[in-house]
């Protein structure tokens, strides 16, 4: 058989297929440009997608989860949108209130709270967040009639009777503080604000070590709740030991490093065993969370007086009395600051005001007699 030599075939070349490629791509695409703008000259640009905007009611819900986590300042910051959105929020309020209590701002606490009332007077809840607040801001016997009402709106709302044994305890009734946590207790002996107002009626019956028995079961249903850490701070406290004591208020501090009681209270231990200078750091920190927190200032400038340091406790007891802590102990402390820096004259004044407070301070009559010689 004939067979022709084997030549190579030329190759075909692909660019005539790419081009053609190129050509109809670009006439589509000038085609489609050219429809789009005539589209957008009819109808207008479409509209930029904008994020969902969640509403009021689950803000709320959001900050009780953030609450219950110990996340205040995210809780406090969802309720606020919540009131933003909806001013007429009810529960937004009281529940803003309520983390505002128990990080001991009462004031702001009671006018939220009796803003959720006065926008809902028949919520139980609401009803008893205002009472907790009235308490905690010393305002028991009021605090007493609003929790009677929350409970007759709603004699198993458990919080209720726990809020209003406290209240009872804080005016002295310790019969009635029993018998209202006892009815908390049947009701719901598994919400951390029972638990802890039990512990509370026994407490303030001298009952120091069940207390803290009481406490700890409300940290074991919630350990994210600073508040909670004060009051084992306290109960240890009373039992002596110092060294608990620093350690539970150690972790109300770490757990909202925010809470300036927990920071004074801190302080107090320190102050209590010599340590001044970390009494102080804690001190510091209290009124730089917050400065009208006239108690931690008056505390600071007592430190800085045992530390000598004169001049800056004159300043952080000049702001305690003008915020309110117009005590004996202030003024005849600030007198011996403005003694020991020669300055007789406002050392005088000082004393005076402690004397007109109490007229039979020896300290402030010594201090008087010291400047006069």
């Amino acid at each position: 058989m004939y067979l022709e030599p084997w030549k190579p075939r030329r190759k075909r070349s692909a660019w005539p297929w790419v081009l053609s490629v190129i050509i109809a791509f670009s006439t589509a695409w000038s085609l489609y440009s050219r429809q789009t703008a005539i589209l957008e000259a009819v109808r207008g640009p479409l509209p930029t997608p904008t994020p969902t905007e969640i509403g009021p009611a689950e803000h709320v819900a959001v900050g009780d989860s953030l609450f219950w986590e110990g996340r205040y300042d995210e809780a406090l910051a969802e309720y606020r949108r919540a009131t933003e959105q909806d001013p007429t929020m009810a529960d937004a309020y009281a529940k803003w209130a309520r983390v505002l209590t128990v990080r001991r701002q009462s004031d702001e606490a009671v006018s939220l709270a009796r803003r959720a009332v006065e926008i809902d007077a028949e919520s139980a809840p609401n009803l008893a967040i205002l009472g907790m607040a009235l308490d905690w801001n010393g305002q028991a016997l009021e605090a007493i009639d609003r929790l009677t009402k929350a409970t007759s709106i709603d004699p198993d709302y458990a919080p209720a009777h726990a809020f209003l044994a406290e209240a009872y305890g804080d005016r002295g009734l310790v019969i009635q503080a029993r018998e209202a946590v006892a009815r908390a207790m049947e009701l719901d002996p598994d919400d951390p604000f029972v638990r802890r107002n039990n512990g509370y009626i026994l407490e303030i019956s001298g009952r120091y070590t069940e207390a803290i028995a009481e406490y700890d079961a409300a940290v074991a249903l919630n350990p994210n709740l600073a508040f909670l850490y004060h009051d084992l701070g306290r109960n240890y406290r009373a039992l002596g030991d110092m060294e608990q004591a620093a350690y539970q208020f150690d972790r109300a501090t770490q757990k909202d490093p925010a809470d300036a009681t927990g920071h004074s209270q801190l302080a107090m231990v320190y102050f209590g065993q010599g340590a001044y200078d970390l009494a102080r750091s804690q001190l510091e920190r209290a009124v730089e969370v917050d400065p009208q927190y006239a108690s931690a200032r008056s505390q600071l400038g007592l430190s800085l007086y045992v530390l000598k340091n004169y001049e800056e406790a004159i300043v952080q007891l000049n702001e305690a009395i003008a915020l309110g802590a117009r005590t004996e102990d202030n003024f005849y402390i600030l007198g011996f600051c403005y003694a020991y820096l020669d300055q007789c004259t406002e050392a005088r004044a000082a004393f005076e005001e402690s004397l007109a407070i109490n007229p039979l301070s020896d300290l402030a009559r010594q201090g008087l007699n010291q400047c006069a010689e």
